[in-house]
């Protein structure tokens, strides 16, 4: 099925009427994984036609508002619509203390767990596994604590080569075990590899959240060759000089990062308010590295897996 990247919001600080703050519905296989959680988040779900109930881990980058402030309703709406399943939350330290304390103050507790898992590492860690992905950390380099997320897609069964399985007098019953890899048998015992009966799976699909940070060249080691990767890019270079002060990038940093990192595809987005033209982002990105695109407000990307990547305007 590969990858479905819903764009819920794409901008930075306050939201605006066609401007919302971070949050981004990652879909691997039919599995999905909200990253960031601004305002107006659960409004964007909706647009999207996202079910709610499918929402089973949300990562929340850092402690500013933009990136976080739409969790508290999200969890009500939740609660309001009857949810049993427990939700898990991974952010950094302190997000579980703001989360329970307004809570704690409102009179509303889940009737549903909240698991959470606080981050305060400084060095890449696995943070999640399911039978789809494996989570890692990116950690980046703003002005709090705050982590990127690398989701890689689990390998996936080694097609079969019917034809070949025939040709062989392999019998069916070990297709199965072919297909994860081992040596198997023909009709009469004799060892058959399993590559003679079978194809090469596809690549698994990875994809690379950076948010909020500063250009920061020990990212592009944890990020090299990434099949997808989203680089915050706040400014243009008209004024990087803003970018040491507020721990941000450019539009030509994140394209430099992506040209370091070696990576397939990159995606921009957290763009200041100040620019009226997103289109500046791209043709300055693109200058860099050519497969740049924008995230926009409502914007699906796919990912499939011969390597492709579309945009569809939802």
């Amino acid at each position: 099925m590969g990858l479905r990247l819903h764009i819920l919001g794409c901008h930075s600080a306050t939201p605006k009427a066609n401007a919302q703050p971070s949050a981004q519905l990652l879909e691997l296989d039919g599995h999905m994984y909200l990253i960031d959680c601004g305002e107006g988040t659960q409004v964007a779900l909706r647009k999207n036609k996202i079910k709610f109930a499918r929402i089973k881990q949300i990562f929340i980058s850092h402690l500013h508002g933009d990136h976080y402030f739409g969790l508290f309703g999200l969890i009500a709406t939740f609660n309001l619509l009857g949810r049993s399943e427990p939700l898990d939350i991974f952010g950094p330290k302190g997000l579980k203390e703001i989360v329970l304390l307004s809570l704690k103050l409102g009179g509303t507790w889940t009737k549903f767990p909240l698991h959470f898992h606080e981050l305060n590492q400084k060095e890449s860690v696995l943070i999640h596994e399911d039978q789809i992905v494996t989570v890692k950390t990116l950690p980046l380099d703003h002005r709090v604590y705050t982590n990127g997320f690398l989701f890689t897609q689990k390998p996936k069964l080694r097609p079969l080569n019917a034809q070949a399985a025939l040709a062989l007098k392999v019998p069916s019953a070990y297709f199965n075990k072919a297909k994860q890899g081992q040596w198997v048998q023909d009709e009469l015992g004799k060892p058959v590899d399993f590559r003679a009966i079978t194809l090469d799976p596809p690549e698994p699909i990875t994809y690379a959240y950076c948010s909020d940070t500063a250009f920061y060249p020990p990212l592009a080691d944890l990020i090299r060759g990434v099949r997808l990767l989203y680089h915050e890019s706040t400014f243009l270079s008209q004024h990087e000089h803003l970018c040491a002060t507020t721990k941000h990038s450019s539009a030509r940093q994140a394209a430099e990062m992506a040209v370091t990192a070696g990576v397939k595809f990159l995606l921009l987005g957290h763009y200041s308010g100040r620019y009226k033209d997103l289109a500046d982002f791209k043709s300055e990105a693109s200058g860099v590295f050519a497969r740049t695109y924008l995230a926009r407000e409502n914007a699906l990307f796919t990912l499939d897996d011969g390597s492709q990547i579309e945009l569809t305007e939802i």
